[in-house]
């Protein structure tokens, strides 16, 4: 059996992955920890978890590490870069939900998220945990950087079109809309009922923090630097995220070949269903899944596409991506514990 542990197991990624590996057949989870809840049964804190696990949460430290063959870090965004280097010496592999290690620049890190890295030799070494991008490079990793939400919808939205030249890369707009539980499960106004029901609101516009982890993935397909306008919107859902991008077309191209173009470049991919023309992704029809639905349109008139794609957040969008990572990271099926249908309604 694969030992894993979880820091941070008390936020929704964290309780996420406890109800995904209960029912890993590969896995025995041996240590949680929670650093507000050191103590606590694991069921006082995740009520939903109840029968399922009793242990007592503990400290986040080198001897966590040492007793698991992967830890995946499900802490805020700056705080996994402070423990990592310790625990890749303690002989553990590392999956990391937060955005520590997913940009290859230290500047950029600094720039986006106003406080400088810690340790950018660690950087290097990270691998972008996007399968479908980034498969064979994450098997021998010791340190997987899983990837944002909003990337991942945006990301494999566009990646088809990264490398075809009518396409006009420079016009890409990315227009996304999340469930509430995206912005985690710590108290903040915004995210109060009275605030987000019967309510959607834009925020982040021009500057929030996924735009250089979107723009460095799709540079690295296209060959050359990208950037992106990125818009985000909250939606008064629990989870959930819907992603509609843009991009103009330099020639001609009818809605078949474009659809051609993306059913070839998934046809392998487990957790990729792309859509027949006319048909669109809705977050509803991935729910509880780590898939990612895809639909296309060409706006003939325009000469751009249209490309709209729905994960679930906290499942392709963090907990079960990060998962399918653990499963090729150990060299057994990619799909292994993933496989349920999403739950509908």
């Amino acid at each position: 059996m694969i030992k894993v542990s979880i820091a941070g197991a008390t936020g929704y990624t964290g309780i996420e992955l406890l109800r995904l590996l209960v029912k890993h057949p590969e896995v025995e989870i041996v240590t949680l920890t929670a650093e507000s809840h050191i103590g606590k049964n694991i069921a006082e804190v995740a009520p939903s978890l109840r029968g399922h696990f009793d242990q007592t949460l503990v400290k986040l430290s080198p001897e966590v590490a040492r007793g698991c063959d992967v830890l995946f870090l499900a802490l805020p965004h700056t705080t996994s870069m402070q423990n990592v280097p310790e625990l890749l010496k303690a002989g553990c592999r590392v999956i990391d939900l937060s955005a520590d290690y997913r940009l290859k620049s230290a500047q950029v890190y600094g720039d986006w998220y106003k406080t400088p890295h810690l340790n950018p030799e660690i950087i290097k070494e990270a691998v972008y945990g996007l399968p479908e991008l980034h498969r064979e490079a994450i098997r021998p990793a010791r340190l997987v950087a899983n990837p944002g939400c909003y990337p991942t919808g945006a990301i494999l939205a566009l990646a088809p079109l990264m490398t075809e030249s009518w396409v006009d890369a420079a016009s890409i707009v990315i227009d996304s809309k999340s469930g509430v539980s995206g912005a985690g499960r710590k108290l903040s106004q915004a995210t109060q009922f009275c605030e987000a029901n019967e309510s959607v609101a834009a925020y982040g516009l021009g500057e929030h923090r996924h735009t250089p982890e979107i723009e460095q993935e799709l540079s690295g397909l296209a060959g050359k630097g990208i950037t992106v306008s990125f818009s985000p919107h909250l939606m008064p859902m629990t989870r959930g995220l819907l992603t509609t991008a843009y991009v103009n077309l330099t020639k001609r191209v009818s809605r078949d070949e474009l659809h051609d173009r993306y059913a070839k470049f998934y046809e392998q991919e487990p957790f990729v269903r792309v859509h027949t023309l006319g048909q669109y992704a809705n977050t509803s029809h991935v729910s509880g899944s780590n898939l990612c639905d895809i639909g296309v349109q060409v706006d003939v008139r325009n000469q751009r596409a249209i490309v709209t794609s729905a994960i679930d957040n906290l499942m392709k969008g963090a907990s079960s991506q990060a998962i399918q990572n653990m499963n090729l990271m150990l060299g057994i099926a990619e799909t292994t514990g993933l496989d349920a249908p999403p739950q509908f309604p």
